[in-house]
């Protein structure tokens, strides 16, 4: 969640938080909407739900001073598992290729090989940028639309366009954000233990 200037707190009972907690627990609904009955409007209310919320947790975080660090843990892992629950169900289903998820699950992979190594240089893990914040946008966007985009109808076909935009948007986005991040970690190994990557 984006958060203001103020450092976050070690608090846990916060409705940002409580938000967080519930979209995480909508990512296995979600995917079986997607995997079990094909519930294919359900699954894209619960999606903008949670689109909702991830917005909404934001702005009560700032609004009520009740930013934390728990929070901006929980915010990007429920974007993220939202995101790799969605690209395992359209694998299943045909709807995007293999390796386009191979991709995206591989910049996860590597992001995620980059926290420990910080840890060890004693810096916590990385803050979460705008382009990141853009990408995971579009990808989010793009969901729903690529359901819409089933089927021969008309309204598949003028769907059809505009989900693939926002997929390949959102899909370079992210692999730039990732890189940014690695660019981050480089610089971090280059400074003494304490110091911040910019």
């Amino acid at each position: 969640m984006p958060h203001d200037d103020a450092e976050p707190t070690d608090r846990l009972l916060t409705i940002p938080n409580a938000l967080s907690v519930l979209r995480l627990l909508g990512v296995p609904l979600f995917l079986y909407l997607l995997l079990g009955p094909h519930a294919d409007g359900w699954a894209v209310v619960l999606l903008a739900a949670a689109g909702l919320s991830d917005w909404l947790d934001g702005k009560i975080a700032r609004w009520l001073d009740q930013t934390s660090k728990l929070g901006t843990l929980l915010d990007p892992a429920a974007d993220r598992l939202y995101i790799l629950a969605t690209l395992v169900a359209f694998v299943v289903r045909d709807i995007v290729p293999w390796w386009l998820v191979a991709v995206l699950v591989g910049r996860e992979l590597v992001v995620g090989a980059c926290l420990p190594v910080l840890r060890v240089r004693g810096y916590g893990p990385f803050e979460v940028n705008y382009l990141g914040k853009a990408a995971t946008f579009n990808l989010l966007y793009a969901f729903p639309v690529l359901l819409l985009a089933q089927g021969g109808s008309t309204a598949a076909q003028v769907a059809r366009p505009v989900a693939y935009a926002f997929m390949a948007w959102g899909g370079a986005l992210y692999l730039w954000s990732g890189a940014l991040y690695v660019y981050q970690l480089t610089l971090a190994l280059r400074r003494r233990p304490g110091v911040a990557p910019v």
